[in-house]
Formats: C-alpha cells, sequence, structure tokens
C-alpha cells in the first residue's frame, strides 16, 4: 500500500522543509507531492533542495491560483493508493497518519475526515475563529446530511479512485465545502472522523485563511450542495468507481 501525501504551499519558507522531514518520519510507504502556488520568498529555493529525494515531487503553478488549484494538480499526478492533504505549515501533525489511515486500513471507511474539535486538548484557537468553523460546518451538515464536527480541517484522507473520480473546480479554500457536498452525494459512501492534534497558528505568524473566504465558503455550500448538477460532479459513475476503490489495498511493502 502507498499513501500519497499532497502538500499545497505558498510563502512557507520557514515551515515547509521541517514539514516535509516529519512527513517523511510519519509511517507508511509515501510519495510526497508540493506543489508551489506562485510562491514569492525563499520557498522556490527550499523545494528545489527538497524536489532532489527520491520521495519528493516539486511542481510549480505559474501564478498564485489557490489552494484547491494546488490539490487538483496534486490528485492528478498521484500514483498512491490512499491520498492525504497535508498543510505546508505546522498546524497539522503527521504523526496522526495511523489514526487518519486507521479507518480505511481495516477496510471500514472510504473517506476519512480529521476533526480539531473532537480532541481533548488542543491550543485554544482565537474565539472568531473556532466560530466560523463550527458555523461553516452546521451549515454543510445541513445540506449534506453529515455530523461532522470539522468540515473545513485540512486533514481529509482518500481511497485514490474516489477523489481522482471527483471533478474539483474551486481554486481557493472554496475546496473543503465543494469536496465535502460531492463526496457525501455519492450513494453508500462511507465517511469517518477521527480526532487529530492541532496547533493553532495566528496570522501573525503566518495564517492566510480570512473572512472573505468563510462568506465565499457559504456560497459555495448552498451552491454546491442545492444548485449544482449532480451529473458534473463525477468522472464516471459514483457507483463503479466506489466499487474500484474499495478493492483490498496491497501491502504495506508492495
Amino acid at each position: 500500500m502507498r499513501l500519497s501525501v499532497i502538500i499545497p504551499v505558498y510563502n512557507e519558507e520557514k515551515t515547509i522543509e521541517a514539514v516535509v522531514r516529519r512527513v517523511q518520519q510519519a509511517p507508511f510507504k509515501k510519495e510526497i507531492i508540493i506543489v508551489d502556488d506562485g510562491s514569492r520568498d525563499g520557498t522556490r529555493e527550499v523545494l528545489a533542495r527538497l524536489d532532489e529525494e527520491p520521495d519528493i515531487r516539486v511542481f510549480s503553478q505559474p501564478e498564485n491560483r489557490g489552494k484547491g488549484a494546488c490539490l487538483r494538480r496534486g490528485f492528478a499526478v498521484a500514483t498512491g493508493d490512499v491520498i492525504v492533504i497535508q498543510d505546508a505549515d505546522m498546524e497539522y501533525d503527521p504523526n496522526d497518519f495511523a489514526v487518519l489511515m486507521g479507518p480505511i486500513l481495516s477496510g471500514q471507511a472510504d473517506v476519512v475526515y480529521g476533526s480539531r474539535f473532537a480532541t481533548p486538548e488542543r491550543r485554544v484557537n482565537s474565539s472568531w475563529h473556532t466560530w466560523g468553523n463550527r458555523t461553516l460546518t452546521m451549515l454543510s451538515n445541513r445540506c449534506t446530511g453529515l455530523r461532522l464536527t470539522d468540515m473545513e480541517t485540512c486533514y481529509k484522507v482518500f481511497r485514490a479512485e474516489i477523489i481522482k473520480s471527483i471533478k474539483l473546480v474551486s481554486d481557493r479554500f472554496g475546496f473543503e465545502p465543494e469536496v465535502t457536498a460531492k463526496v457525501a452525494r455519492i450513494p453508500g459512501i462511507r465517511i469517518f472522523e477521527v480526532p487529530i492534534s492541532y496547533h493553532y497558528r495566528s496570522f501573525a505568524e503566518g495564517k492566510k485563511i480570512g473572512w472573505q473566504d468563510g462568506v465565499s465558503a457559504v456560497a459555495r455550500i448552498f451552491y454546491f450542495n442545492l444548485a449544482h448538477n449532480p451529473g458534473q460532479a463525477y468522472r464516471d459513475d459514483p457507483e463503479r468507481f466506489l466499487e474500484a476503490a474499495r478493492r483490498p489495498l496491497p501491502d504495506e511493502d508492495s
């Protein structure tokens, strides 16, 4: 079984190499795919060094387009059996990969979300950030029928056939409500949520998501759940690619 770790990055010169080293130390045979979103600091120089390592593949966007655009490119080139999204800052801990992969490896889940709010130990976020996340999750749940506690989480894990078969269009942080809406519409999909650790980063420390992204997320929640044509959401019949996705995973060493 091979894990593809997709890391979108924009102006993370100070953290990207440390994140990559932590990902390399995490369990599972893996490939690391980094997509640079037009960084303007020293990130590109760091990535040029990392690109020389055998387990790392670096791709560059011609201009800054956003997280969703980076992820689409990463999903397209990923070769692993399972795909996980990793942020380029230090908020999410790759040591949680084992917890995230558990429901998939046991054959219970097709998609796993890592929840920052289902764990008792975490740095207390700013009140507006926590309120905003909970509000967006609540709105998304009302539309999808899911009972997630953290729709906006970075840590989302997919059997590869599933995420590769979903047509995604959001360029920025709208990826989160879009992918949630489209995953939830797949008949028979099994979505699990597990607690993860989380180390909140302030705007002074480089956090990029802002209130404008929150407003956009609300619009996208309603659009992708209520107005978007389900027939345009997938590259193949959902029952067919879901069946393919549930084939037994190869052994760890294969």
